[in-house]
């Protein structure tokens, strides 16, 4: 995800965190189909093709993620009206400093909370 951002920049980049609810297994990147540099909007089809290529895997899309290439990894009020999904986990990449930042939520009653992950590679 933090290569995607960084390839991106200085536009937003989006994708789909796929895997099983409570981890994530992969991340797919998608197409931002939004005008502007610093909004994002994922392709429909990236989500279809996501969820139709798991069924046979036994996993899903549990969540999103997109870059802030100017700033923190901390939800947008963009980002919080446009969130749909509860339950489903947001990543941010911010590219404000000279290393990626990444940040994970979990949308919870329309409200960003933000989670401590483990990394199992």
């Amino acid at each position: 995800m933090a290569n995607h951002a960084r390839e991106d920049r200085p536009r937003e980049c989006c994708g789909l965190l796929v895997g099983v609810r409570g981890s994530v297994l992969a991340s797919r990147r998608a197409a931002n189909l939004s005008a502007d540099p610093n909004r994002f909007l994922i392709d429909p089809k990236a989500h279809i093709d996501a969820r139709r290529d798991g069924r046979g895997q036994g996993i899903d899309v549990v969540g999103f993620y997109h870059s802030h290439p100017h700033s923190a990894p901390v939800p947008s009020p963009s980002d919080v009206a446009e969130a749909w999904y509860d339950d489903h986990l947001y990543a941010i990449i911010g590219l404000e400093g000279d290393a990626a930042d990444t940040r994970i939520y979990e949308l919870r009653n329309q409200q960003f909370v933000e989670l401590t992950v483990t990394v199992v590679t």
